[in-house]
């Protein structure tokens, strides 16, 4: 790989995680601005939802604390994101031992999301 095309990789990888940290504070925010103008997060009190479906469900309500809880979902997937995209400039440079370590790493990241699922 050359080192132009390491830096264009880098520059790649960069811009995508700075695009998810940055929609992930401003939907968070717009979250928390909702909730405190209306003081109501949009569920009773003591619900918390956990499933994704359910946080989806409560975003298209406009409920404040699925807002937040989307921005705080983004900011957890940016860098698995990251590794998404690392494999495939990796695929495009034709760097197949790279391409491979970073789909075990990929694998990985996505095994534990499911594994870590607990059902309440």
């Amino acid at each position: 790989m050359s080192n132009n095309n390491a830096e264009q990789i880098e520059s790649v990888i960069s811009k995508s995680l700075k695009i998810g940290v940055i929609l992930s504070a401003v939907i968070t925010l717009v979250g928390f601005a909702m909730f405190l103008i209306t003081g109501n997060s949009g569920y009773p009190d003591k619900f918390f939802p956990t499933d994704p479906l359910q946080i989806f469900a409560g975003v298209a309500a406009l409920k404040p604390y699925a807002i937040i809880l989307t921005g705080l979902m983004i900011l957890i997937l940016t860098p698995v994101l990251r590794v998404g995209i690392s494999i495939i400039l990796f695929l495009k440079e034709k760097d197949y031992k790279f391409t491979v370590i970073t789909a075990v790493v990929f694998v990985i990241l996505i095994i534990s999301f499911l594994l870590g699922k607990v059902e309440q």
